[in-house]
C-alpha cells in the first residue's frame, strides 16, 4: 500500500511538471523511478520508509528548478495555510530562544495564555514533557500549536517561585496580526509596519490608514523591512489603497500563456495624494517588493534603505494527496517599468544568508519610471536613498542572550540596585506612591551613564564577560535596545517600538525625504 502511495505521488508531480504531449519522456522517468525503487527495496540493509523516500526524491527533483519551488509537507503545508488566513491555534505567546532558554517576550491578550497569566520573563522548560533546551524555536511553535480545544502540558519557570509552574492549556484561536504597529510619529507622519502578507493584510492596512487619517496623519511612511511576502493579491490590494484607478501595480509572464496577466488599481478616493515613504532592506521579498516596484516605477513614492532581496518569480501551490502540496514556479512578475527583479539564484548562499554584493548595473537590464527616471532589474528594488544599519557584534551577541530583556524585566521590579529610587508609572505604581528620594520614570527617561553602569552589574551578575573596550563604541545602540526593553514593559510592545522607530537612522532619513515625496505627487 506505502509502496502505491509513494508511486501515485510522484505521478501527480510529474503530471504538474511535464506537458503531456511529452509522453516518451513521462514514461522514461517513470521506468527509471521504477526500476531504482524496486532497487532499493531489494536490497537496502533495513527497512524502507516509502513516504520518507517519496518526499525526499520530489524534494530533490525541485531542487534543480528553481530557490522557490518546494515540496510542502504536512506540517509546513498547515503552517503556511495558518500564515496566509491570519489566524492559528494555540496558546498565544511570543518566544523567543535565548542561548538555551525558550523565553515568553510577551502573552498575546485574550489568549489562553493571557488568560492563564503567563508572563513576560517566564522560562518554558518543559512541553509535553519534553525539555526545551535542544528546541530551536521553530520547534517550540511547532510543539505548541494545534487543533483548536487540544490540550498542551507545559512547564514554566519563574523567577521568584520555588517550584516550576506545570500547566495545562488547552488551545484556542491566535491572530496573526500582520499590520502589528501604525501609530504618529510626529507632525502628521504616519508610521505603518506590515510584517507579512496574509489573507487580512489589505483589510488591517486600511483599518490603521482611516485611524492614523483620523489622528492627523498627512503623511505616510511604510516599512516594509523583512517583510517576506505572502500571497500576489494582498500585495495588489494594498497597492491599489495607495495608486490612481488604472495604473499598472504589476504583470505576471510565464511559459503558458494562461498564467499571463495584468494587474492594475480599480478604486480611486483613497490615498492617492498622500506624500508617501517606503523602508526596505535585503529582507524585503516577494509580495513586499511588489509594492514597493509599483510605488517606485510608477513615481508616487520614495523608496529609502537597502536593495530588497530579489525574489521574481511567481509560485502556484498544486494540492497533493496526503495533506501535501507542490509550490511550483509558473511564471515571473514584471514591475510596471517591465524590469524583472529577480536576483541571480545561481550561488545560493548570497540570497539565503543575505550576503554578497549587488548585482553590477552594467549586468542588469535599464527600464524607466512613468517619470523618466532610470531603474534596474535583476537585482531586488534599489531605494532611492541607500541607508545601511546594523548593529554592531557586540551588541548583537548580548541581544542573543536575551540580557537587554532580561535586565529590563529585574530594573522595572526593582531588583537591580539603581531601579529601587526610581517610581515606574504604568506598571501598578502611580505618582501618588512616590517617597522622598524617588523619582518617577515617564516617557522622557533616558538610558544615562548611571543606567549604563548598572547593567555592566547586571551582566557581571549574570556571569557574562564582556570586553569594555567593546561596550564603549557600542554604547548608542545599548543605550537605544536597553531603552526599547524597558518602554516595551512600561507600556507595551508598540510603545517600545515607537521609541525605537523615532531614534532609527532609516526613519529619521525618510523624513529628512518626505518634502521631495510630497513633490512626485504635486
Amino acid at each position: 500500500m506505502k509502496k502505491k502511495i509513494f508511486f501515485f505521488t510522484l505521478l501527480i508531480l510529474f503530471l504538474i511538471l511535464l506537458p503531456a504531449r511529452d509522453e516518451d519522456v513521462w514514461s522514461l522517468y517513470f521506468k527509471k523511478i521504477s526500476s531504482i525503487v524496486s532497487i532499493v527495496e531489494d536490497n537496502y540493509f533495513s527497512e524502507i520508509d516509502h513516504e520518507k523516500l517519496a518526499f525526499a526524491s520530489i524534494k530533490g527533483l525541485l531542487q534543480t528548478l528553481d530557490p522557490h519551488s518546494h515540496f510542502l509537507e504536512p506540517t509546513n503545508l498547515s503552517r503556511m495555510r495558518e500564515e496566509y488566513k491570519g489566524k492559528f491555534y494555540g496558546l498565544g505567546i511570543q518566544i523567543q530562544k535565548q542561548e538555551d532558554r525558550l523565553v515568553v517576550i510577551s502573552p498575546i491578550e485574550g489568549t489562553p495564555a493571557y488568560k492563564l497569566g503567563i508572563q513576560a520573563g517566564d522560562i518554558i522548560s518543559h512541553i509535553n514533557g519534553e525539555s526545551t533546551k535542544p528546541m530551536t524555536s521553530l520547534d517550540a511553535v511547532q510543539e505548541l500549536r494545534g487543533p483548536k480545544g487540544t490540550k498542551v502540558n507545559i512547564t514554566i519557570i519563574r523567577e521568584g517561585l520555588e517550584k516550576p509552574l506545570e500547566l495545562t492549556v488547552v488551545r484556542g484561536e491566535v491572530p496573526l496580526h500582520s499590520v502589528p504597529y501604525a501609530f504618529i510619529l510626529q507632525d502628521g507622519i504616519g508610521y505603518i509596519f506590515i510584517r507579512n502578507f496574509a489573507e487580512t493584510t489589505a483589510t488591517e492596512f486600511r483599518e490603521k490608514m482611516k485611524s492614523l487619517t483620523q489622528q492627523g496623519m498627512n503623511k505616510l511612511i511604510l516599512d516594509l523591512r523583512i517583510n517576506s511576502g505572502g500571497p500576489l493579491v494582498q500585495a495588489i490590494e494594498v497597492s491599489d489603497e495607495l495608486l490612481p484607478k488604472g495604473t499598472l501595480i504589476v504583470s505576471v509572464k510565464g511559459r503558458r500563456k494562461d498564467y499571463d496577466s495584468q494587474f492594475r488599481a480599480l478604486r480611486n478616493n483613497q490615498y492617492e495624494n498622500l506624500p508617501l515613504v517606503i523602508l526596505i532592506n535585503r529582507g524585503s521579498a516577494s509580495a513586499s517588493e511588489i509594492l514597493a516596484g509599483a510605488i517606485k516605477d510608477n513615481d508616487r513614492g520614495l523608496i529609502v534603505g537597502e536593495s530588497s532581496w530579489g525574489k521574481g518569480l511567481v509560485q502556484t501551490v498544486f494540492p497533493l494527496k496526503s495533506n501535501t502540496a507542490v509550490a511550483l514556479t509558473t511564471g515571473k512578475y514584471l514591475t510596471p517599468s517591465g524590469r524583472s527583479i529577480q536576483r541571480d539564484y545561481t550561488h545560493l548562499e548570497a540570497m539565503f544568508y543575505l550576503v554578497g554584493e549587488d548585482v553590477p548595473e552594467e549586468e542588469r537590464e535599464v527600464r524607466y519610471t512613468s517619470g523618466g527616471r532610470k531603474v534596474l532589474g535583476q537585482g531586488g528594488i534599489s531605494p532611492d536613498y541607500e541607508i545601511k544599519v546594523s548593529l554592531s557584534r557586540f551588541t548583537s551577541s548580548l541581544m542573543f542572550r536575551g540580557v537587554f530583556f532580561s535586565y529590563a524585566k529585574k530594573f522595572i521590579e526593582h531588583k537591580t540596585p539603581l531601579s529601587k529610587k526610581y517610581i515606574f508609572v504604568g506598571k501598578d505604581e502611580e505618582p501618588a506612591d512616590i517617597q522622598e528620594g524617588k523619582v518617577v520614570v515617564n516617557k522622557d527617561f533616558v538610558i544615562d551613564s548611571d543606567v549604563l553602569e548598572d547593567f555592566k552589574d547586571h551582566l557581571r551578575r549574570s556571569k557574562i564577560k564582556f570586553d569594555p573596550e567593546k561596550f564603549a563604541p557600542a554604547e548608542d545602540e545599548i543605550r537605544r535596545e536597553l531603552r526599547r526593553e524597558i518602554f516595551s514593559f512600561l507600556w507595551g510592545i508598540q510603545a517600545g517600538r515607537k521609541f525605537y522607530v523615532k531614534t532609527d537612522p532609516v526613519v529619521l532619513k525618510a523624513i529628512e525625504v518626505l518634502p521631495e515625496a510630497s513633490e512626485l505627487i504635486e
